[in-house]
């Protein structure tokens, strides 16, 4: 007896004939990269994997990934790709979508996905536009972003897609950066090896409708001073000297510099935990972000294991077929207040 060997995956497997129609410089170019990169590394077949979208510039990703895959409509693919995956749990299934796609019309799904912890590995390309559209304000957008539906400046506030995420118990939280390539893949990675939801910012840029939104990171010599790399067990260090620190002073985070002559070391700091059962350890931490003199998390910010919703539905479904046997579609149809039409 022979056991089977799969074969081995390269890059190009994953890629399709079709022509990749985003705009030259676009981030997605980067985030597609990175994701025809790792998913040969998964040990998966190709067969497996699902890549499901709604709609926006991020969701013709289906179209350039050499996988199964749904192109569905505006906000609806946590509705679709749930429903691939309870009725096909074998599957792998990832989404694509966009700030706009996720959090506006599709909030809802988003939400009701990801607290029911459905195996879903979510990739929410956040670029603060609506860039299919050409240029209208998003829900990520910047309190008084100018664009073409906003002239004078939105009076929204912007939603914190991970704060969102942690606030309906999402099982896997993470942020990244398009450019950031090698912290992009290892997410990527963290995210695959996760058995729940898996909620994945990745910061992207849009060089057309609202190039440089995330300049103040990924500028080379910004960087180290405005990007805080999470690591789990690590002290959170920042900062071109690495002098920086982020400490937790009673119910709030604060920034502290080292040395100084102030007495304080690493020792001082917080230790991440990407494991704490507390989702407010990992909350405190999304809300870092946009506040003055705080650098922006990136990495894991929480990673905890809790049941699926598909196993508990799957178990729920055999437990009562052996209670009450496999059961006859016929006579449920006919069975309870029936009538004729006449």
């Amino acid at each position: 007896m022979t056991t089977a060997t799969l074969p081995v995956l390269t890059k190009k497997d994953f890629q399709t004939d079709q022509e990749v129609r985003w705009c030259p410089g676009c981030g997605d170019y980067a985030i597609l990269s990175a994701v025809q990169s790792v998913f040969p590394e998964l040990g998966i077949p190709r067969e497996k994997f699902v890549v499901i979208s709604g709609i926006g510039c991020s969701s013709r990703f289906p179209y350039y990934m050499n996988t199964f895959g749904f192109h569905t409509i505006h906000g609806r693919a946590p509705a679709v790709a749930t429903g691939v995956k309870i009725t096909h749990p074998e599957l792998e299934v990832w989404m694509v979508t966009g700030d706009g796609d996720s959090l506006a019309i599709g909030g809802n799904h988003t939400i009701h996905m990801l607290r029911r912890n459905v195996g879903i590995k979510v990739l929410m390309f956040n670029n603060k536009i609506y860039g299919l559209t050409k240029g209208q304000y998003s829900p990520t957008s910047e309190l008084g972003k100018k664009t073409k539906s906003t002239p004078f400046g939105t009076s929204d506030r912007p939603i914190n897609p991970l704060a969102l995420a942690i606030g309906v118990d999402t099982s896997f939280v993470a942020r990244s950066v398009d450019v950031f390539q090698p912290h992009l893949k290892e997410t990527l990675r963290k995210a695959a090896a996760h058995s729940g939801s898996a909620y994945i910012e990745i910061l992207q840029n849009c060089n057309i409708f609202n190039d440089g939104a995330w300049f103040s990171l990924t500028e080379r010599e910004a960087r180290s001073e405005h990007v805080l790399h999470l690591e789990h067990g690590k002290p959170m260090i920042f900062g071109k000297n690495g002098d920086k620190g982020i400490r937790l002073n009673g119910m709030e985070l604060e920034v502290v510099h080292l040395g100084n002559g102030n007495g304080l070391t690493e020792a001082d700091l917080l230790v991440h935990d990407e494991h704490h059962p507390n989702p407010a350890y990992a909350f405190l931490l999304a809300q870092m972000q946009g506040k003055p003199d705080f650098p922006t998390p990136i990495g894991v910010l929480r990673s905890w294991k809790r049941d699926r919703y598909e196993d508990m539905l799957a178990k729920q479904i055999q437990d009562v077929i052996a209670k009450r046997g496999p059961g006859d579609l016929s006579k449920l149809l006919h069975s309870g207040d029936t009538w004729e039409v006449r």
